[in-house]
């Protein structure tokens, strides 16, 4: 816009809907005074067009207004970017609504999120709470809930292979009962070298491999993958590790919700391919 267009300052704004009123002051102003609309005749907010705001993104100017020491100036104009894409992060309940805004309109880096082919989900402390009942007979008892069964056939329905990984040494009798179809690989002591041959046997690169751990046998996997994500109970360790991290925990819920984020990425994907 300044080299093509002739601007002297470009700045970022963002539209707002918000009514105005003047602040009351003591002894100086009593009352408040509407400043941006007119009460006889309210209009509803998604029916007004608002305002636009500074939202500080970015501030473009010709060397001699930095000079002067001025942000804007001359022949003056705007870029308005889209509510979705600015969020102002000054006090600390800004950053979850920052956070929400990315896992619901998606952001991908400069490089192209890759579609997911293969899941792999750690069973302790992710399929499973971490809870392990021993009977009076020494069987050992699990349990898990079905919303996350239903989290694995949902993406077994969308084509993506779920699988499962443990460094115990995990009764396969037990998991099996639990008929969720799924391969698996238990006491396993390097975690890494067995995705990476199940990734391998699948021709897959590591961005079309997503992985949910919780412990620091985890880590590896979890830097490596295309997408990565952990319980609410996780490690710290675990959880430093990952861009995900599952309101959850594990046991609880956190597969089906690590399933639906992947869902959720890919159909923004797909939608700013058709666009």
């Amino acid at each position: 816009m300044i080299r093509e267009e002739g601007y002297d300052s470009v700045f970022s704004v963002v539209r707002r809907h918000q009514f105005r009123w003047s602040e009351i002051q003591k002894g100086v102003r009593e009352v408040t005074e509407p400043l941006n609309l007119n009460p006889a005749k309210r209009p509803r907010r998604q029916d007004w067009d608002g305002e636009l705001y500074e939202n500080g993104s970015f501030y473009f100017a010709k060397r001699h207004l930095i000079e002067m020491g001025y942000l804007q100036g001359g022949k003056m104009a705007y870029y308005e970017m889209r509510a979705e894409h600015s969020v102002d992060i000054d006090v600390d309940i800004d950053w979850p609504i920052a956070e929400q805004r990315v896992l619901r309109y998606g952001y991908f880096g400069k490089e192209k999120f890759k579609e997911i082919k293969l899941l792999v989900c750690s069973i302790d402390g992710c399929l499973t709470n971490g809870h392990i009942y021993v009977s009076g007979d020494q069987k050992e008892i699990i349990s898990y809930d079905v919303k996350d069964a239903i989290g694995i056939s949902l993406l077994k329905k969308s084509g993506i292979e779920v699988r499962l990984i443990s460094e115990r040494a995990c009764s396969k009798q037990t998991l099996s009962s639990l008929k969720l179809d799924c391969k698996m690989e238990v006491n396993v002591p390097d975690k890494l070298a067995v995705v990476d041959e199940w990734r391998k046997e699948m021709g897959l690169c590591w961005k079309e491999v997503a992985y949910l751990g919780n412990e620091v046998s985890d880590e590896e996997c979890l830097k490596k993958v295309g997408l990565s994500a952990v319980p609410a109970d996780a490690c710290s360790t675990a959880q430093k590790a990952v861009g995900y991290i599952c309101k959850c925990n594990g046991g609880r819920g956190a597969l089906r919700e690590f399933a639906e984020h992947i869902f959720l990425l890919m159909e923004k994907v797909v939608n700013s391919c058709q666009k």
